[in-house]
């Protein structure tokens, strides 16, 4: 038995402990218990098996980039009749592609999250889920993704090995190139163009629309993500792991965050011209760019006590702006 002291010293000095075979969502125990880890923001509480899954992906982040697929899907809607299948065929395929990328980089990185004390506490590192566990969930939502783009249109099917491979080795970009961030951004920046050719099978007319839309997304999540990785600059610098802060610095950094996100709004303004948009998408892009202005106001190279909510405020807040100025200017 342990002592009420808590310190493992019973009347014969002993703690027994006894090891428990594996399960696939089976957590390591102790004899003690250990104080409660710090809860990561946009995470949910508990310990259920949902719940460790969906913090292992950062579920709610999912709002991030959603609103620009379905931006490709009423883009789409001009040329092509949109149905609720099509529509719901959409969101199974982007929330079980982002979940596939994100479980897999999970993995891949979970020996330097151990390292880490912002990520030590994640999923993997601190043994609340298996890495068995998260390589059959992975699989699982890469295959849910294959079968939802081929239920869409054989271009999307043709297409879903090449978006599978591209986001998945994003997990390794940061080991060769300081543009990781341009990598995540392009991640999910095919998810706009993906939206429309689910909905139509065909490339757009004008054809420079998607890539804009692409790009627009791109710089979008580049740009933010550059001020994320401010907050990792020591560890990256010291553990061997690329970035544009470690390259350039945080002031670097924050300059390259403005500039990308000055072409996103660039991108948005082309797309609404090119996509025949009107005034409630250019609407919606005033209110996107006011976000975008006060998101650099929140965060500076040398204060990073609003960053989180630079980042998971703001950042799901535009997207859905765009998106809906988009949507009211097409129902309107």
């Amino acid at each position: 038995m342990i002592s009420p002291r808590g310190d493992g010293e019973g009347e014969r000095g002993k703690v027994s402990r006894k090891t428990q075979a594996r399960r696939l969502d089976l957590r390591p125990t102790v004899s003690a218990p250990a104080e409660p880890a710090a809860r990561e923001g946009q995470t949910f509480a508990g310990e259920s098996l949902l719940v460790r899954y969906a913090n292992l992906v950062r579920l709610p982040h999912t709002v991030f980039a959603l609103p620009f697929a379905l931006l490709g899907v009423v883009y789409a809607s001009r040329v092509a009749p949109v149905t609720v299948a099509k529509i719901a065929l959409v969101v199974v395929a982007f929330t079980a592609a982002r979940f596939a990328a994100m479980g897999f980089n999970r993995i891949v990185d979970r020996r330097t999250d151990a390292l880490n004390p912002r990520t030590q506490n994640r999923e993997l590192p601190s043994g609340r889920l298996s890495v068995r566990a998260a390589v059959a969930a992975v699989t699982a939502a890469a295959a849910v993704f294959v079968l939802a783009a081929g239920l869409l249109n054989p271009l999307c099917l043709a297409l879903s090995p090449v978006a599978l491979g591209w986001i998945l080795l994003y997990s390794y970009a940061k080991r060769f190139t300081h543009w990781t961030h341009l990598w995540l951004g392009l991640s999910d920046g095919i998810s706009g163009p993906a939206g429309y050719l689910a909905i139509t099978g065909a490339w757009s007319a004008p054809w420079w629309t998607l890539p804009v839309l692409a790009a627009a997304i791109t710089c979008w999540v580049g740009g933010f993500d550059f001020l994320y990785a401010l907050q990792d600059k020591a560890f990256d610098r010291a553990h061997g792991i690329r970035s544009a802060v470690v390259r350039y610095g945080r002031r670097g950094a924050v300059t390259g965050a403005r500039v990308l996100h000055a072409l996103t709004l660039a991108c948005l303004v082309a797309l609404g011209l090119g996509a025949g948009f009107g005034v409630w998408y250019d609407a919606g892009l005033m209110v996107a760019a006011a976000l975008l202005l006060w998101e650099h106001r929140l965060v500076h190279p040398d204060d990073l006590s609003q960053l989180d909510a630079a980042f998971f405020t703001m950042n799901g807040v535009m997207s859905i702006v765009v998106f809906l100025g988009a949507l009211v200017d097409r129902v309107l």
